[in-house]
């Protein structure tokens, strides 16, 4: 009887030193960032730098798809930008032109048009004295050429008051070479956008690491021909935290920034500790592809859990990183 009291006594000395206070569960694993890497344009994989599993840096050269066919592109799209660049400058020259000779010519033909008024003038009145004059004092060839120097100056004033007219229509001359000024602007725009995207195409053929981490899920080799969106590779990040899916009736007293301690399946002679950074809004059912449907009569409650993140602030090995989906088990002291 005395060793059993004395048991009763261990173990409630245990439970109350060790357990209580502390929320462990065994529905953990390793979490961070995996950032999948996708081709933004076509064609044969021509450089492979990487291999399964291999460290990166941010920025390092991964692979190089054929670049030939979008140096073409960029070197004819530049040209096309050269041709619509000297069709604007022309343009340019056209408009200024145009507006420099608007007021010279309207005052040219204003005066072009008097002086075949004014010689219409004088060739009436030499017809009309030449006309008045006794037939018998003067000759029919002079009646002749005062007739014809009259209708020479009719179609002269014709002539001027048509130029007239057409010096009138400058302002609406201008207002065309000005549109086709802003028509070759906007040409001239469309041109560099497709300078700018061919050189983002030609960018886009060498495929470089976003961050620091390791390669995995490599399913492209040097000599593959790879579509656009298709997926090559993901990036791991260096960053790893714990994701624990802890039982609603263990989050009563769990906050942010408590200690945990976190065992690791793979590597039980690792002891890393953590804190608390935050608990999900939302139990994992609710984000299922299929919630479940608790209004249809047949109700059978299930104790719910929430993942919980927790941080590691000690204890990693960087000569054995930490995989994603490892196994752990955390212990939160929530007193």
């Amino acid at each position: 009887m005395p060793i059993v009291i004395f048991l009763v006594i261990v173990v409630f000395v245990y439970w109350f030193f060790f357990v209580r206070g502390y929320e462990s569960t065994d529905d953990a694993y390793t979490d961070g960032r995996a950032i999948p890497i996708a081709a933004k344009v076509a064609g044969y994989v021509k450089v492979l730098a990487i291999d399964d599993n291999q460290a990166v840096k941010a920025g390092d050269l991964m692979l190089q798809i054929d670049p030939a066919d979008y140096e073409l592109a960029l070197a004819d799209a530049e040209a096309s930008s050269e041709q619509a660049k000297a069709e604007l400058e022309s343009a340019r020259l056209d408009l200024e032109v145009e507006n420099t000779s608007t007021g010279s010519n309207l005052s040219s033909a204003e005066a072009a048009r008097g002086q075949a008024r004014a010689n219409l003038d004088k060739a009436l009145a030499d017809q009309s004295r030449q006309q008045a004059v006794n037939p018998l004092a003067t000759t029919l060839q002079q009646t002749d050429q005062v007739t014809s120097a009259a209708r020479v100056q009719r179609m002269q004033l014709k002539d001027a008051e048509a130029k007239l007219r057409t010096a009138k229509l400058a302002p609406q001359n201008v207002a065309i070479a000005a549109a086709k000024v802003r028509q070759l602007e906007a040409q001239v725009q469309a041109a560099l956008s497709q300078v700018d995207q061919a050189r983002l195409n030609l960018g886009y053929t060498e495929i470089r690491a976003p961050q620091d981490g390791h390669v995995t899920k490599r399913n492209v080799e040097r000599g593959s021909y790879i579509q656009v969106g298709q997926s090559l590779l993901m990036i791991v990040g260096d960053q790893v935290w714990i994701t624990a899916n802890y039982k609603e009736n263990q989050l009563a007293h769990m906050h942010r920034n408590q200690p945990v301690r976190i065992r690791v399946d793979a590597f039980p002679d690792l002891r890393l500790s953590g804190h608390v950074d935050s608990a999900q809004f939302g139990s994992g059912s609710r984000f299922s592809a299929f919630p479940a449907e608790n209004a249809t009569g047949n109700y059978v409650k299930i104790v719910q859990r929430f993942p919980v993140k927790i941080v590691i602030d000690k204890g990693l090995d960087p000569n054995r990183p930490l995989p994603l989906g490892a196994s752990v088990e955390p212990t939160v002291d929530v007193r």
